[in-house]
This record gives C-alpha cells, structure tokens and sequence, in this order.
C-alpha cells in the first residue's frame, strides 16, 4: 500500500460528496466518538451518511485538511450546511450551521476499513440555539 493509493482512494470518497462506497471494505465500521455509535458495513454506513447530510441537515463538508498516510487518512472539515430535519430530538430549526468535523480513516489494502468521526456537537447545540 502506497500514500499514493490511499490519497486515491479518499479523493474518490471526498470527490463524491460521501456518495460513492464502492471503496468500503465488506467490514466496515465507522464509529461516532461523541456517542459510541457504531455503524456496521457499507449499506449502514451509507444509511448515516444519508441521513446526516440529506435528512436532518441539507450539507456537505468543506475541506481543510487532508493528511495521508500509508494506512491513515485525516479528514478535518466544516460540515456546513441547512438544519431541515429532526437531529438529537431537535426538530427542524432552519438553521445554517458550520460544524467542526474531523474523521480518522483506517485503510487496509485498497478499502477504507474503518473511521472514527469526531463532530463538535457542543458548537452544533450553540448554532440551533438550544445551548
């Protein structure tokens, strides 16, 4: 495995608007740090991903940092987006929001095999007004 690979690997991710897991690996586990969430496999993965980026907010990230490594990849982002939809029991406030987001990515061979999700949910909380 290869900088070069794994930096293909998260483009075609990133690049898709975390639309495109055909690089998941069959045992993918992204886990929400905040929560201890796990979602298991690519279709709950995608379910999450759905949900937070086109249900419970109309967003995408914006890009500040990615860092590569043979077996690594650190993603830090603004998640940035419309609150449209009912999140942590909060019903649908309208609210632009601008999130801090980091994800650490593991990669085995040519999939991405794990992630740990680190969302500012206090910075969230303040943004929609219930903190």
């Amino acid at each position: 495995m290869s900088v070069e690979t794994t930096k293909k690997i998260m483009s075609k991710y990133i690049d898709s608007n975390h639309t495109d897991l055909s690089m998941m690996a069959s045992n993918v586990v992204f886990i929400n740090m905040a929560t201890g969430d796990k979602n298991k496999g690519p279709e709950e993965v995608k379910q999450m991903l759905h949900f937070i980026y086109h249900t419970a907010f109309d967003a995408h990230a914006e890009t500040k940092n990615l860092i590569i490594t043979e077996t690594k990849a650190v993603f830090e982002a603004e998640f940035v987006g419309k609150h449209i939809g009912e999140f942590a029991n909060i019903p649908p406030t309208n609210k632009t929001v601008r999130v801090p987001l980091c994800v650490v990515y593991d990669i085995e061979g040519d999939k991405i095999n794990g992630a740990r999700i680190y969302f500012e949910i206090p910075a969230l909380l303040t943004q929609l007004g219930v903190k």
